[in-house]
């Protein structure tokens, strides 16, 4: 075992700093100089507490799997005086939670979310997903992708499963990208630009969250019915209901990572097409490429950019010495650019066979949504590829400023639609 490497300045700076990730590309050598110099390395910065960068996809998994040794409780790397886990912001996430608790709260949804039981929702899914298609006919075929299209259709799946009413859409958008864009002033509440305001925001768009689903669990309590917010609202752990806090963390999970992540990768899939028009006719000629070309759009895409796990006991990682108390960032991007996995992973192919990624993070914590989100996904490109004759650019695209889960905010996209 070596003394501990450690991260130049700038590269620790490029995994915290939120605007770093606002330009995907600089960042993406940035992660490959990590990668190749210090795969497995310690970042200091002033104002943060230290942490180990995991960069490498055997890292990253190595660490995700062993859920008891490396816990989970941290989203992104945030600024030591900044609250970074949920419990901090009023609520308890079951991605942030640990055994004994973490097995109890991810059970009660499984099933509902498992593949033969959201096939029963193609039907529904299929006419919002051709809707969509239609209203990108209606728009000429020139449009912002994000905007009009990729927000909405994942998120009014979601609300369907949910059971919250399709009229309160523009609400659950605008909470969704204040608090996950929360550090964007594109997004956030009120255009917050100092720390204090975007904190101050933040806290205000959960207590409006907090509120809504605290009547949307009273009124199941009431009247359950055959959707989620009935089995978050009526779920009972060791005999009582669930706590406030652990619903609230139940509903943000599923209603704001649920839908936001699937919108990220759909636009992300658009945009890398937009800029290969070969890659666009490769899908076009050949339907079965579609469960290629969705798992190649989530690598490519990597919505959910960082997880941070805290040591429970001194371990060892790629020969590094890590204490108890450490934290680790799981790098995703990163490992779904790693040249020991992917050949050329710079590249986009919608043929790409086998695609491994840890976009869905991996071991106990993989995601609970992503055979739903993948299902979206292929729906979507099903209805739309066979309407979609060319796609390009038509200005520039430009990112949600964030380090934990993003995507495109905007893609100016010009379509001939047959």
């Amino acid at each position: 075992m070596t003394g501990p490497a450690c991260l130049p300045r700038e590269l620790a700076h490029a995994v915290a700093d939120p605007k770093a990730y606002g330009d995907m590309d600089t960042l993406h050598q940035s992660f490959a100089r990590i990668r190749r110099d210090h795969p497995f390395a310690r970042g200091e910065l002033p104002g943060y507490h230290p942490f180990w960068v995991a960069s490498k996809f055997d890292d990253i998994q190595l660490v995700a799997r062993q859920n008891e040794l490396f816990l989970s409780g941290l989203g992104a790397v945030a600024p030591s005086h900044i609250a970074s886990t949920s419990t901090g912001q009023g609520f308890r996430s079951v991605v942030g939670m640990n055994p004994p608790d973490h097995g109890k709260y991810r059970v009660l949804t499984q099933g509902w979310l498992a593949p033969k039981n959201i096939r029963k929702l193609e039907t529904d899914m299929r006419a919002l997903a051709r809707r969509h298609v239609d209203r990108m006919v209606e728009l000429g075929g020139e449009m912002d992708f994000v905007r009009e299209i990729a927000v909405h259709y994942p998120l009014l799946v979601v609300m369907s499963i949910l059971g919250v009413p399709p009229e309160d859409e523009p609400m659950m958008l605008r909470l969704t990208q204040e608090y996950f864009g929360h550090a964007d002033e594109d997004l956030n509440r009120e255009g917050a630009r100092t720390e204090a305001e975007i904190q101050a925001g933040l806290m205000q768009t959960i207590g409006e969250v907090s509120g809504y689903f605290r009547r949307i669990t009273e009124d199941r309590r009431r009247q359950p019915a055959e959707d989620l917010a009935s089995v978050i609202a009526n779920a009972r752990i060791d005999g009582d209901y669930m706590p406030e806090e652990d619903s609230l963390g139940y509903y943000i999970t599923i209603a704001f990572a649920g839908h936001d992540t699937t919108s990220s990768s759909v636009a992300g899939g658009l945009w890398a097409l937009a800029e290969r028009p070969d890659q666009l006719a490769k899908a076009k000629a050949n339907p079965a490429l579609i469960p290629s070309l969705v798992e190649e759009s989530i690598r490519w895409t990597t919505p959910v950019y960082q997880f941070t796990r805290v040591a429970a006991q001194d371990a060892e990682v790629r020969g590094q010495a890590v204490r108890a108390g450490d934290q680790v960032v799981l790098l995703f991007p990163s490992g779904n650019r790693d040249e020991e996995i992917y050949e050329d992973p710079f590249a986009f192919r919608v043929d790409r066979e086998g695609v491994r990624h840890v976009a869905f993070g991996y071991g106990a914590h993989q995601c609970l949504g992503m055979h739903l989100a993948r299902m979206e996904m292929a729906i979507f490109w099903e209805e739309l590829l066979p309407r979609l004759n060319s796609v390009e650019l038509a200005g520039e695209p430009k990112r949600t400023i964030t380090n934990f889960v993003g995507g495109p905010k905007t893609l100016p996209v010009r379509a001939e639609m047959g």
